[in-house]
Order: structure tokens, then C-alpha cells, then sequence
């Protein structure tokens, strides 16, 4: 899951995120594979051996990953396996790199911001992907969370606003995907403006969104199958609470929704779900 800041103007930072990356071959994995979870040295040994990644982010990866744990932002052993073999360091632009596992937001161009650990953990953990269902993510930005949601389901689907940051995105996928991380030929990509969904592509099983809005935009819940979850950040600017919202369908067919704060009731504020307008980014979809 990432935090967007769509600042009209920005200019983009001239990065290539995969060209240096640490990783170099790692050895293909399928579902039945789990890195171990008991200590520090097996994880970050068999990280090196198997998929041949720099222990330094290792060490990082599984301290922010007990600090997740701890923090009751990751409680079940799928989603903990995902965030253990998602590589964050491979989605950070080189000035941020050695940054990528503290728990703020980091810039990676664009005017754009990569989601702290512990937020995407607990939004990503909250849906409860499972394997085979279908997922869609509004607000591709580094990468990183699709990724994550790559580890949990063959079928992911991001739409990325910007298009430059979109294409890049992309880029570093298929640099990832040729190097062995093949997790990732289950991400679909597509620039364009998120608040419409991926009509092509639904009905969808979970919906994860990481930008503020006031409301929940109807195309995405009707693009939502009856006994689907969405998460997503509901309130006004600056002042938004992260809501569970469950779809069901009952024996006469109506359609009812329940939403749960995953927060309890605690602000946290996102940057506005903007909007495109032809080719150009104007304004956001507040109400």
C-alpha cells in the first residue's frame, strides 16, 4: 500500500530504482516456501543464500518486522510471510535506499511518497488477501505494495495516476521479474485515473486504496464482489480515518455495507485522491 502527494509541477527525480539495486538472482519460490520466522541470523542467512539479497536490508527487513508484529500491524503467518519476502529496498529511488524499513513516508519523486511499513502492514493485513482471490490496488506510486500483494494472491491488479511514475513502475517489475523475483508477473499495471476502477477487470475480491477521499467512490464498490473488502481512507482533507468497508449481498439480493475503523478511531491523514482531467491532473474527487 503507498501515500501519494500529487503536487502539479513536481519535477520528477531522475532515479533508476532497479538499475542498483542489491538483489542479483534469487532462487524462484512457490507457495509452500516460508522464510523463517524464529530468528534474526536463519532469516537473514537464508535471505542471503536464497535469495541472494544483501543482508544489511535483511536485518532491516526482519527488525521493522518485529516491530510490525509487536504493534499488532501484522497478525497472521501469510500476510508476515509476504512483507518478509518483499524486497522494499528494490522500489527506493538510491538517495532513500538505506531508509526504506524506518516506519515514516520517504519521497521518491514525482512528489510522491513511499508508505511507512507499519500503515501498509496493517491496511494489507486488515482485507485478508488469500490465495486466488482478486485484488486492486488505487495508487501504484513505488511499487512496493503491489508487490507485497504479490506474495499473497496470482492476481493483482495497480493504477498509477502518473503516468512517468506509472511507466517506472512498471520498469522495475520486469527488471525484478527477469532478475527471478517471477512473484511478480502477477501484477497488471495500468495508468490512469483509479477513482473509476478497472472495469475490465472486475469484479474484485479486495480493493485497497492509499489516497483521502470523503467518501467511498461508488464505481469501486460496485466494482466489488458481494463478501469483498475494501480499505480505504474516509474523511475530510487532512482528517481521514482508515475504514474496513464489507460488501454483502443478502437472500433477496440487496446489497448493505458495514465499515470498521481499523484505527479505532484515530486520524490519520492522507494526501487527496486527485482526479484527471483529459491528460492533466486537476483538482481531487472530494465531494
Amino acid at each position: 500500500m503507498n501515500r501519494r502527494a500529487f503536487l502539479i509541477g513536481t519535477a520528477a527525480m531522475a532515479v533508476g530504482a532497479s538499475a542498483t539495486a542489491e538483489a542479483n538472482a534469487p532462487k524462484p519460490i512457490d507457495w509452500a516456501v516460508m522464510p523463517p520466522m524464529d530468528t534474526r541470523e536463519g532469516f537473514v542467512e537464508w535471505g542471503r543464500v536464497d535469495r541472494d539479497e544483501n543482508p544489511k536490508f535483511l536485518a532491516q527487513r526482519w527488525d521493522r518486522f518485529r516491530a510490525l508484529v509487536r504493534n499488532k500491524d501484522l497478525w497472521d503467518r501469510k500476510t508476515m510471510r509476504a512483507f518478509l519476502l518483499t524486497p522494499r529496498e528494490e522500489f527506493a529511488p538510491p538517495n532513500i535506499r538505506p531508509h526504506v524499513y524506518r516506519p515514516n513516508f520517504l519521497d521518491i519523486g514525482y512528489g510522491v511518497t513511499m508508505s511507512g511499513p507499519h500503515l501498509q502492514g496493517r491496511m494489507t493485513n486488515s482485507i485478508d488477501v488469500k490465495r486466488g482471490e482478486r485484488v486492486l490496488e488505487i495508487g501504484t506510486g513505488s511499487g512496493v505494495q503491489s508487490a507485497y500483494l504479490a506474495n499473497l494472491t496470482e492476481s493483482v491488479y495497480t493504477i498509477e495516476i502518473i503516468k512517468p511514475l506509472a511507466d517506472r513502475t512498471r520498469g522495475i517489475y520486469d527488471g525484478l521479474i527477469a532478475r527471478g523475483y517471477t512473484e511478480y508477473t502477477h501484477i497488471n499495471t495500468r495508468a490512469a485515473d483509479g477513482y473509476y476502477g478497472w472495469e475490465q477487470a472486475a469484479p474484485f475480491d479486495k480493493i485497497i486504496v492509499t489516497c483521502g477521499i470523503d467518501h467511498v467512490p461508488p464505481p469501486l464498490l460496485q466494482q466489488l464482489k458481494p463478501g469483498g473488502v475494501m480499505v480505504i481512507p474516509v474523511g475530510p482533507p487532512g482528517a481521514q480515518r482508515v475504514l474496513k468497508v464489507a460488501k454483502t449481498q443478502g437472500p433477496d439480493g440487496s446489497i448493505t455495507t458495514t465499515r470498521e475503523d481499523i484505527y479505532g478511531g484515530k486520524i490519520v491523514p492522507f494526501v487527496p485522491f486527485t482526479k484527471l482531467e483529459g491528460d492533466k491532473i486537476v483538482g481531487n474527487h472530494n465531494r
